[in-house]
């Protein structure tokens, strides 16, 4: 080989060299880059507000590129229903689940327990405490009591079945709600509840580093170091599901209810207790657990739409209106998207409904503003009780109906509870809130004094 040609082939070899001497670091780098992790919080009571929400992440996570979900949780319990879907996403999660009971003095009771068995890396802080998970039942005073022995056989065989497949001790699961066992950190530890004591999120991931495990039958094995933790926060449906969920304020919503509609039916007239007493009843009821969410969604949609005809067609004075706009609100934010429907059509259908909504709210506001200026009008005009104004019955009143007067619509009752036919003239008496108290004309009483029927 010519001398020349020989140098040319070695300054290729060796530009070769140095090329894929520079790519190797990257290469490995790319390599050894740790997958994101994911970290979630659940605070205070258990609720279908934070299932909804720890579901939502769940089935958004791409593999690719997320590794695992850390939950810190800090919790009473909460409701059966939704302690028992999030046991359902934990098991059904593409990663692993590391439910963490942080900060220290945080506890993990009740549905906490259960939450601490389906993990699949369970992590308590010291000075933290897991157990007492024997259920409770709400009495008619709102007091808290031990439930029926067939809902405590019932769950703690599920807390057994759970901590057998996690492989954790089947015998302490069911002590926690038979026996309401209570375990700190360390007890837990030794006792094979818990995996590990760490004092925060930084020393979990070092101890977890390496860890292999099984999740749905395929092996995994984690590498926290230099992964990124992606915190995420619940959406405002979520927050508001949060807040109605929460047994005390669903309890004090059922009362609400009960107590607008009572009073509404005993003194009709103004329509705000009756409406206001039916919404508060659907959340009250939703919150307790006795609708899903899709149901009470759908309910709340046809209650405003049933309210916002009502108003078209009655003397409602604009609060129907704001009563079924309000309606279709709650029921757009608890009208959850369905798997199998396209997101497009969701989107779609979630802002036609508010913009409803939203129109129906704004139109009836003026309406009732329009109607309280009208009436500061009237209560300040002398004529407005002098008796010999006039109005004429457009719906019979028996006593409740509708007059009209000087063009313009109010609600009515005659003031000795007579019954006054369509048609007849009406003097007004005096005004009570936006209803018109009202008796028969003292011309047509007169004439029909004067005019006695014939035999």
């Amino acid at each position: 080989m010519p001398k020349k040609m020989a140098r040319k082939f070695i300054f290729l070899i060796l530009f070769f060299c140095i090329f894929c001497f520079a790519l190797t670091p990257v290469a490995k780098q790319q390599e050894e880059r740790a997958r994101d992790i994911i970290l979630l919080e659940i605070k205070g009571i258990i609720t279908r507000g934070q299932a909804a929400f720890v579901k939502r992440q769940l089935s958004a996570i791409d593999t690719d590129l997320v590794q695992a979900v850390i939950i810190e949780i800090d919790t009473p319990g909460g409701l059966v229903e939704a302690t028992l879907d999030l046991t359902k996403y934990f098991n059904t999660a593409p990663v692993p689940i590391i439910v963490y009971v942080h900060p220290a003095g945080a506890i993990a009771a009740s549905a906490g327990a259960f939450l601490l068995i389906s993990a699949d890396i369970a992590a308590m802080a010291p000075g933290t405490t897991v157990g007492a998970a024997m259920p409770v039942t709400l009495s008619a005073d709102g007091a808290a009591e031990k439930a029926d022995e067939k809902t405590i056989n019932f769950l703690a065989g599920h807390m057994k079945s759970i901590a057998r497949q996690k492989g954790r001790p089947s015998d302490l699961a069911e002590r926690f709600v038979k026996e309401n066992l209570t375990l700190d950190a360390f007890e837990a530890q030794e006792g094979g509840v818990s995996d590990l004591v760490v004092e925060n999120t930084a020393l979990l991931l070092e101890k977890i580093n390496g860890f292999e495990g099984e999740k749905n039958g395929n092996p995994f094995v984690l590498k926290t170091t230099g992964a990124s933790i992606l915190k995420k926060d619940m959406i405002p449906r979520e927050r508001f599901q949060d807040k109605i969920s929460d047994p005390q304020i669903a309890y004090l919503l059922l009362i609400a209810g009960a107590l607008g509609l009572y009073f509404g039916l005993g003194m009709p007239g103004t329509f705000i207790p009756e409406v206001l007493g039916a919404i508060f009843l659907l959340l009250g009821i939703y919150g307790m657990g006795l609708f899903d969410t899709n149901t009470t969604g759908i309910i709340f949609i046809v209650l405003g739409f049933g309210l916002l005809v009502t108003e078209i067609f009655t003397a409602g004075f604009g609060i129907l209106g704001i009563g079924g706009g309000v309606s279709l609100l709650i029921g757009s934010i608890l009208l959850p998207s369905e798997p199998l429907m396209a997101p497009d059509w969701y989107s779609r259908f979630l802002a036609t409904a508010l913009g409803v909504a939203l129109g129906f709210l704004v139109l009836s506001f003026l309406i009732v503003t329009m109607l309280i200026r009208s009436r500061r009008i009237w209560k300040n005009r002398k004529t407005f009780f002098d008796p010999a104004s006039k109005a004429f019955v457009m719906e019979e009143l028996s006593p409740y109906g509708t007059v009209k007067m000087r063009g313009e619509l109010w609600k009515a009752f005659s003031h000795d509870g007579s019954t006054i036919p369509q048609g007849s003239e009406v003097e007004i008496m005096k005004q009570e809130g936006l209803t018109l108290v009202v008796r028969k004309s003292s011309i047509q009483k007169n004439n029909s004094e004067k005019s006695p029927d014939r035999e």
